[in-house]
């Protein structure tokens, strides 16, 4: 047996959450996989088998496990930090690219064939885009018949499945259940009206520094298209999304959750959300909206053990252990406040935005689209046309090396606003931002690959040193 795993089967003996979503590990006795922190009977070791993804366990034959539900852990923090396709692909499908597009989709988005996307997923995987994408579609469909009281046709369908037929046959294979037998087992007073939101748990690894993220959000919230209520520990972000099908409100408490066992461990919990949509297609984007903004799929195990190791970082680290670094709900219109600023993207708001169909307490519009800038004047235009035509990309699976340099040949876009792009649209972890002081000390590389998770701490230790002093 190779380290590797020795490694993985001393995470399942131990049960460490850290590794969820890591890998999967599948039982052949049993014909169940789970993630490493199941809480069931350690299998033999002789028994086990290990996967990249949960749709490589499912394509094998295995189904999903009833106790630790390995469909709903964190993603792999690998897809955050790897420029290559299978990153880039990863990213793409989480954000239901091929469940709009289909493979061929995929493939010319990426700039490969799609027999090459094919090759290349199933080589390091496991599993093809078709057989990954089912496997978020089964995961989206038990949290809809779990949380809702949709009919189940209106389920398949609000899934991304193709038909009914298909739907049944995905949710008995993974789930070894009916559909109907699935949406049994949940607890009555989840289900719930779809006019109150679909409310989800976005689970995260290690620990989860809410207050720094929630605090920026706050600063930054956009009157009309953000807001934050309550008080710090206990407030709750909520704003509105431009989505492929519709239009979103969500919300996200900032307290953070967990089972006892996880909490003591610092093993990871989750953030209470809430999604109402008016297209329940448009559920896997939103989803994957807010694991971005949130930064919930990082590893904070392997940021902290890096950058702890510098001097300079160590205190910043061991005060904030699991510090996230935002990202974006909608990477254009992040693009865009970054470049015009606060207040003038106000004015953008009270002159181009879509006013929803009922407002949502202090939420009123949708931030304009790209489309709706591309006439305006100057360096907002020229960014407005090149995200409106394709010439800048900024969605998940976009080349961060190609975006950052089509953002520098813009009118107006200087080297620091394409790295804060970089850094927040494009949520690269990697991103050493060029300082306001030409004397500025260089970024150092022992930071790599996590220098903005290394900005991140700077900035929040002086913003807690301003509003201290």
């Amino acid at each position: 047996m190779s380290a590797e795993e020795d490694t993985r089967y001393e995470a399942v003996r131990s049960r460490d959450a850290r590794f969820d979503g890591e890998f999967f590990f599948a039982v052949e006795t049993t014909g169940i996989y789970c993630r490493p922190s199941c809480p069931a009977v350690t299998p033999k070791r002789k028994n086990v088998r290990y996967y990249a993804t949960a749709a490589a366990a499912q394509g094998s034959g295995f189904r999903a496990c009833r106790r630790c539900r390995p469909d709903a852990v964190p993603g792999s923090a690998d897809w955050n930090v790897r420029a290559d396709v299978v990153g880039r692909a990863m990213r793409m499908i989480g954000d239901g690219v091929v469940d709009r597009e289909g493979v061929a989709g995929l493939a010319v988005r990426l700039g490969y064939s799609a027999r090459q996307v094919q090759r290349q997923l199933t080589t390091e995987l496991g599993a093809g885009p078709v057989a990954l994408a089912r496997a978020q579609r089964a995961h989206t469909a038990r949290v809809l018949l779990q949380t809702t009281g949709l009919p189940i046709t209106e389920i398949a369908f609000a899934a991304g499945f193709a038909s009914v037929r298909q739907f049944n046959d995905t949710i008995r294979a993974v789930y070894a259940r009916t559909p109907t037998e699935l949406r049994g087992e949940a607890p009555a007073s989840r289900a719930t009206a779809t006019a109150a939101g679909i409310p989800l748990r976005l689970a995260h690894r290690g620990p989860y520094q809410a207050r720094p993220l929630f605090d920026m959000l706050a600063r930054e919230a956009l009157d009309g298209v953000e807001e934050m209520t309550g008080t710090p520990g206990t407030r709750t972000y909520r704003r509105t999304l431009r989505l492929p099908y519709g239009t979103g409100v969500v919300s996200v408490d900032e307290r953070t959750r967990a089972t006892p066992a996880s909490r003591a461990a610092h093993h990871g919990g989750w953030l209470d959300a809430r999604i109402h949509l008016t297209d329940l297609r448009d559920l896997t984007t939103a989803v994957g909206r807010l694991r971005r903004l949130f930064d919930l799929d990082s590893d904070p195990y392997a940021i902290d053990e890096r950058l702890g190791a510098d001097p300079a970082l160590a205190p910043l680290v061991a005060a904030r252990p699991g510090l996230r670094s935002p990202g974006a709900a909608d990477p254009d219109e992040l693009a865009v406040r970054l470049l015009v600023g606060p207040a003038a993207a106000a004015r953008l708001v009270e002159r181009y935005a879509k006013a929803l169909d009922a407002p949502c307490g202090a939420l009123t519009h949708v931030f304009p689209a790209p489309d709706d800038l591309a006439g305006e004047p100057g360096p907002l235009g020229a960014l407005a046309t090149a995200l409106a035509d394709g010439a800048l990309r900024l969605d998940p699976g976009a080349d961060r090396d190609d975006a950052e340099s089509a953002l520098r040949a813009l009118p107006g876009v200087d080297a620091r606003t394409a790295a804060l792009i970089r850094m927040r649209s494009l949520a690269d972890p990697d991103v050493a931002l060029p300082g306001e002081d030409q004397d500025q000390d260089p970024v150092p590389d022992t930071w790599r690959p996590w220098r903005t998770y290394a900005q991140q701490h700077l900035w929040t230790q002086r913003q807690l040193e301003k509003t201290t002093s």
